[in-house]
């Protein structure tokens, strides 16, 4: 691995690895609707883009039984509008998604983890660090990295080694973890994370104007 000293940072371009919770059973309860929450996302998403064209995204799904890319700004070949209606890096996105969440029920209808609830989140941390350090030795000057939970499920005990496996790699390798945390209560894995690696836990008040608290989160 890297050492923090040897990292050369490309001024201003953000590279953001974004971990978007579709667990069902927290959606199912949420007084925020999933589609008005994926529609913020879509708005913040956008934004970054169009901050700097050299921003790069990727977005991985943290379902309930598995976890997976679903974008990366990087490999999409046309961002222009599907017929001026949505960009077309919206589209992509919602069809990857809608591809993963199938796969993920699935999932779930072969076999709940008995008493459990939570999603995936050790996961798809290890697979955004995973794709930060590939983008590390790829040559001395790559975008500024950092890392976004948007989670709205509790914390899974079961998970706490490998979460905090995960944070103090992060840590190590200087890349902070944002959290967005829309769950009824805090969550202490995520309060932890962002505490650890300099990163910004945030809670939102009211989720109807959730865009305005991810704007926290713009490069």
């Amino acid at each position: 691995m890297a050492s923090a000293p040897s990292k050369l940072y490309a001024d201003d371009v953000s590279l953001l690895m974004v971990l978007l919770d579709t667990n069902p059973f927290f959606w199912s309860s949420s007084s925020l609707p999933f589609s008005v929450f994926l529609s913020h996302v879509l708005t913040f998403l956008n934004s970054i883009l169009l901050l700097n064209q050299l921003n790069q995204v990727v977005v991985i799904a943290t379902g309930y039984n598995s976890c997976s890319y679903i974008y990366d700004s990087s490999t999409s070949t046309n961002q222009g509008s599907d017929n001026g209606r949505m960009p077309a890096r919206c589209v992509n996105l919602l069809q990857k998604l809608e591809e993963f969440v199938i796969e993920d029920e699935q999932l779930i209808k072969e076999g709940l983890r008995e008493g459990i609830a939570s999603s995936l989140l050790s996961g798809s941390l290890s697979m955004a660090l995973c794709y930060i350090q590939r983008v590390f030795r790829s040559g001395p000057l790559h975008p500024q990295p950092r890392i976004l939970c948007l989670q709205g499920s509790s914390d899974g005990p079961e998970q706490y080694v490998a979460i905090m496996n995960a944070i103090f790699s992060a840590q190590r390798s200087v890349v902070p973890i944002d959290s967005c945390y829309m769950g009824s209560s805090n969550s202490a894995f995520l309060q932890q994370a962002s505490y650890i690696t300099g990163g910004v836990y945030l809670k939102p008040q009211q989720p109807n104007g959730l865009f305005q608290y991810l704007s926290v989160f713009l490069p």
